[in-house]
């Protein structure tokens, strides 16, 4: 296990990363400028005090907030009477964050169930030159004019915020003593395909299997782990978006697929400025490898558990090609018998069409044969053993 925390865990997690190193969901959306931005987050574990972490990781200026708030979210954006507690640092109602810094906010005491929804709003007084957000949001949240941190109910001049901007963490101190599980990887670890607003990413499903920890997930769509392109490559990212992680006991790597996708991609006039996306050299299943290594080596000098997923299926895809395939399963079957992982998800095996092993199954997928479904994402986190985190 990791050094001492205070008894804090991370409860919540969006990995930050740059507006135009996104989906493009936040092209065409208004600046930023003296206005609140309202988010709906939920936590794993429950916790009777609470932090939140800002981010202008990204941000090119320093970033004013100037108030911000925490509550239970009720539907439709308000916030449940009796739970809003306003969030200072160091004791002050705003603070300025540095370029390309995150910052912490005082504790507040807020009794929080599992799986609670909290609200979070924050009043940007200024304007935000570069939004360090993570997309897309995959949950409701809105830009409201002006400053309406403190409004109940959601303004009638509220609009839908595309992103999740600003906003990369929620810590708590658990009521009794856990760990936090990460999970890092690409698109089929943010919950890409699932129901939006209905929290149905595999690692917001572990979590109400009643695991007696905290999950963050940290997945970014379009990621790979050895070249960057949208956002940074899980290799770059590794220490801030995991090792950094307040209560780290448990990394599961969930990556790999993307960098084997694109590398053995079709180079066809179709696939060509979706393939602009993703800079840098074709990989070999030993890069791939290599990098698992990495990743394993860094993880173990902070004590904690690796566990690995198979890569599953994109047979049907743009992207699929037969030496992509066979790369795929070169990988799995190192992840399965290399001895590199303390335990292995076989989330192939879980998504695998029996008749066409290359597809995943077709009721688990999102129409894509690339991203899974509801369905799909609920399989993969009904197939976790529960005591790889006891």
């Amino acid at each position: 296990m990791t050094g001492t925390d205070d008894g804090w865990v991370r409860s919540w997690g969006a990995s930050p990363q740059a507006a135009h190193d996104g989906l493009g969901s936040f092209d065409g959306h208004p600046p930023l400028a003296d206005v609140t931005l309202r988010q709906v987050v939920r936590i794993s574990g429950g916790g009777g005090r609470v932090r939140v972490r800002f981010t202008n990781e990204f941000g090119t200026t320093p970033l004013t907030i100037g108030a911000a708030r925490v509550g239970l979210a009720e539907p439709g954006g308000g916030v449940r009477a009796g739970s809003e507690r306003v969030l200072t640092f160091s004791g002050a109602p705003g603070v300025t964050v540095p370029a390309g810094a995150p910052v912490l906010s005082d504790p507040v005491d807020l009794c929080l169930p599992a799986l609670a929804k909290l609200s979070i709003s924050l009043h940007v007084p200024g304007r935000v030159e570069t939004c360090t957000c993570h997309d897309p949001a995959l949950e409701t949240g809105w830009a409201i004019p002006g400053d309406a941190v403190a409004a109940p109910a959601l303004p009638g001049d509220a609009v839908p915020l595309p992103v999740r901007a600003l906003l990369s963490a929620v810590e708590l101190v658990p009521d009794v003593p856990a760990r936090t599980v990460v999970v890092v990887g690409d698109s089929r670890v943010d919950g890409a395909g699932s129901t939006p607003g209905a929290n149905r990413s595999w690692p917001e499903l572990l979590a109400e299997r009643g695991v007696a920890v905290h999950v963050s997930n940290q997945g970014i769509s379009g990621n790979r782990m050895l070249n960057n392109g949208i956002g940074p490559a899980v290799l770059a990212r590794f220490d801030r978006d995991v090792l950094a992680t307040p209560g780290l006991g448990y990394v599961v790597l969930s990556v790999g697929g993307n960098d084997i996708g694109i590398s053995f991609a079709p180079r066809d006039a179709s696939l060509a400025d979706f393939l602009a996306m993703f800079p840098g050299a074709p990989v070999t299943v030993d890069d791939v490898i290599a990098g698992y290594r990495q990743l394993v080596g860094r993880a173990r000098e902070r004590g904690v558990k690796v566990y690995a997923t198979t890569i599953a299926p994109y047979g049907g895809s743009e992207i699929y090609s037969l030496e992509g395939e066979s790369a795929r399963r070169a990988v799995n079957e190192w992840i399965r018998t290399g001895g590199a992982f303390d335990a292995v998800l076989d989330f192939d095996a879980v998504w695998r069409d029996p008749d066409h092993p290359s597809r995943i199954r077709e009721d688990f997928h999102a129409g894509d044969h690339l991203h899974g479904n509801d369905a799909g994402y609920r399989a993969l986190a009904d197939s976790v053993d529960l005591s790889l985190f006891g």
